[in-house]
């Protein structure tokens, strides 16, 4: 199989596996006798965060949890970083993942090439259905795309791709659909605040 076929997109295999807990769901509150109070979601401290190397910042709901989980491919292994910040009693995660690809395959892929294989793979590995798609840039230049698309439990998630400098970064929201227009502002706003830092 070839390069342009394998593309890994951990993230998506990741999302929907039980290993991070990026569902988006919340556990259903106790029913309590009629004196029950209504109580306002707790509003988030949105901070920019840094990424550890310093290659990107974007707006978050308070510092993000870190995995990082390794794959074995054919081209050697590859790690990937996941952040995910989710804010107590709201249906909605905020995921940055990336990956590094090795410099010789990094420096020779078609960038578009990366991003129509990593929406695939995203669509395949989650059963989703897409909504739109459109491609877009970095600030800085880079090429991107940027896809919505729902699963069959209802799960929202607005993502855009970059690939820049051999990495390919991936900034989601992860969202219910009731949820979804509600967050709709706020999930802008945490997209449009991601910049790529080229390093020197």
């Amino acid at each position: 199989m070839t390069t342009k076929f394998l593309l890994p997109l951990f993230a998506a295999t990741l999302l929907c596996s039980g290993s991070l807990l990026v569902d988006a769901r919340q556990p259903k509150p106790k029913v309590t006798p009629a004196k029950a109070t209504v109580t306002q979601p707790v509003q988030p401290q949105w901070k920019v965060y840094t990424g550890p190397d310093g290659r990107f910042s974007v707006l978050m709901p308070g510092i993000p949890k870190r995995d990082s989980q390794s794959q074995k491919t054919y081209m050697g292994e590859i790690n990937l970083e996941i952040f995910i910040a989710q804010p107590p009693k709201q249906e909605v995660a905020y995921v940055v993942t990336y990956n590094d690809f090795p410099y010789s395959y990094g420096e020779l892929a078609n960038p578009q090439a990366v991003l129509n294989n990593a929406r695939d793979l995203a669509l395949k590995t989650t059963k989703s259905n897409l909504i739109s798609q459109r491609d877009i840039r970095s600030p800085n230049g880079h090429p991107g795309k940027e896809i919505e698309y729902i699963n069959s439990g209802g799960k929202v998630t607005k993502s855009r791709m970059y690939f820049a400098q051999g990495r390919l970064y991936q900034v989601m929201a992860i969202t219910t659909r009731k949820q979804r227009r509600s967050l709709a502002k706020t999930i802008n706003g945490y997209l449009n605040s991601f910049n790529v830092v080229l390093k020197a």
